[in-house]
């Protein structure tokens, strides 16, 4: 099957694609390269796909020199006549779509690129879907959508009708979406409620890594709640191994899912920190400071439904994601961040 990933230079879409390819899978990436973070982050992730830096001319393919089975094409999705363009060259069996603007808090202080990116982006994705026959459609969705939810863990089966941003807004969008493409041609959707998912080559605009620059400059870290905090913290690569198998196991899923992914242990924000700390050697300056606009207090994720469908199970604790984490941080190097 030939398999479309957009945000295929993003965090989860370079893991996923890199992935799949090991596995002999035809995949074609796509990403806009945007500059929402670092461009040479992205960037740096395509080189070990195979991928050349020098991405000047959108829409047109680029072959990779590690991957026989890899092509890229630097392209938006918000750009409904290229993408169609690709869908109709490529044909494509399934598509995992990952691409979007990302960032809670931006998402309050920017709203319109979220609406332009993850509403009608995925609203373009669908219809290529629709107009080409390409049946099974995954996409990311996020454990925001739970927003003022306070019975925990997080179950799919919960009400999710208070939304505490934008981003979490267009999520819940993509969710409905989904379902109404489903409905009307047939279409399997499944949706992924991504979990605080970190790891190596993770996004620099989240905590982990924001923290862990500043531990190693000896900056404040701002720590919101007075660190009262828990996330349900997920590594990238049980993230990867769950879309995998849910991959494998398509033909079997509903018409219409959603998915939490997510560890199922809650971790308290102070820990985390602590074992930054003990794997970085370094003491951290913290800054206490009341929630903020837009933020929960904790994520928990029911993970019974996956654990069903394809027996998940993370088996990545914090302590060797972490140090994963962190080692990743060391060989790559601060100022590349």
């Amino acid at each position: 099957m030939k398999i479309l990933i957009t945000g295929s230079g993003g965090f989860i879409g370079y893991h996923l694609s890199k992935y799949l390819l090991e596995k002999k899978f035809e995949v074609v990436g796509l990403d806009s390269l945007n500059d929402y973070y670092s461009p040479k982050l992205k960037l740096d992730r395509l080189k070990l796909l195979g991928i050349k830096a020098e991405l000047s001319k959108d829409n047109t393919s680029y072959q990779s020199s590690v991957y026989a089975n890899f092509k890229f094409y630097k392209c938006d999705i918000s750009d409904f006549i290229s993408l169609t363009e690709i869908f109709r060259i490529e044909q494509f069996d399934v598509i995992f779509n990952l691409a979007a603007q990302a960032g809670v808090r931006n998402s309050i202080i920017n709203p319109s690129q979220y609406i332009n990116s993850n509403v009608s982006g995925f609203l373009n994705i669908l219809e290529c879907a629709k107009d080409f026959n390409c049946k099974n459609v995954f996409y990311a969705s996020s454990s925001s959508v739970y927003g003022k939810n306070e019975k925990q863990p997080f179950s799919e089966e919960d009400r999710v009708e208070s939304p505490l941003n934008m981003y979490a807004v267009t999520k819940r969008t993509n969710e409905l979406m989904a379902y109404c493409y489903t409905d009307l041609y047939n279409i399997k959707t499944i949706g992924l409620r991504f979990f605080t998912v970190y790891g190596p080559w993770g996004r620099p605009d989240m905590a982990p890594i924001l923290f862990a620059k500043s531990i190693l400059n000896g900056e404040l870290i701002n720590i919101f709640n007075q660190g009262k905090m828990e996330r349900d913290f997920t590594y990238v690569d049980d993230i990867v191994y769950s879309l995998y198998k849910l991959l494998l196991n398509v033909d079997g899923l509903q018409s219409c899912e959603l998915f939490n992914i997510g560890c199922n242990h809650p971790v308290n924000l102070e820990y985390f920190i602590s074992t930054l700390e003990v794997n970085l050697n370094r003491k951290a300056i913290k800054n206490y400071l009341p929630m903020q606009m837009g933020d929960v207090k904790s994520t928990w994720a029911d993970t019974s439904k996956i654990s069903k469908v394809i027996g998940y199970e993370p088996d990545t604790n914090i302590e060797i994601g972490v140090k994963s984490f962190t080692d990743w941080i060391s060989s790559y190097g601060l100022d590349n961040l």
